[in-house]
């Protein structure tokens, strides 16, 4: 039997940052059954010019939702500062890249890429400043940079927003429980962890009896 995790998101979905904290308890409660997280990326957005004013409000607005909603912590201040290109193309390959090169750490960087544009104001759409990060999470900084700028790891990513498009998700955080390769849906969107732990705790039952 094969069984695992998949976390559908976006390293720069406002909901996703709210959720981290839950899929960390969750992440935990199958490790401790031998189940791995399979970290599979979304490309949330692919824009191409800087946001518009009124889009910064409407995009605070979510980040005050997520905050009220959560408790998760934002630098409201710093965020979707004047001349912002909302594009989480390069941030989703970071995550491509980390999880070829040592898929142990994908989940800290992605906590950290997470971090650093919610609370510490940083412009995580640069390659340079997720190299950075990267080597802050453990990985060699020549060789993820080399891979980072890969086109097999640029078409690595767009297989993934492929696979998500196909499935049909249309919203981020998607959690769903592999087995045998066949899936099941934990959650579709925010819920808290008391919500989801115990429907987790049924599917590894089911999926140690199997």
């Amino acid at each position: 039997m094969s069984a695992r995790l998949i976390y559908v998101m976006d390293p720069l979905c406002s909901w996703c940052w709210g959720f981290a904290p839950v899929l960390e308890a969750l992440a935990a409660q199958a490790a401790e059954a031998g189940i791995d997280t399979h970290l599979v990326v979304g490309g949330l957005r692919r824009e191409r010019t800087a946001l518009a004013p009124g889009d910064r409000v409407k995009i605070l607005g979510h980040w005050q939702a997520v905050n009220a909603s959560t408790g998760q912590l934002f630098d409201f201040a710093a965020g979707m500062p004047e001349g912002f290109v909302y594009d989480t193309t390069a941030a989703c390959r970071a995550l491509v890249t980390a999880r070829e090169l040592d898929g142990t750490r994908v989940l800290p960087l992605l906590a950290a890429i997470q971090n650093a544009f919610y609370c510490g104001g940083s412009d995580v759409t640069l390659p340079l400043v997720l190299v950075e990060l990267a080597e802050q999470a453990g990985y060699a900084r020549g060789a993820f940079a080399k891979r980072f700028d890969a086109a097999d790891v640029a078409e690595a990513t767009l297989e993934d927003f492929r696979w998500v498009e196909m499935l049909g998700i249309a919203g981020f955080p998607t959690l769903l429980a592999e087995r045998d390769g066949q899936l099941a849906l934990l959650t579709n969107g925010y819920q808290p962890l008391e919500r989801l732990a115990p429907l987790l705790t049924r599917w590894l039952e089911r999926a140690a009896h199997a």
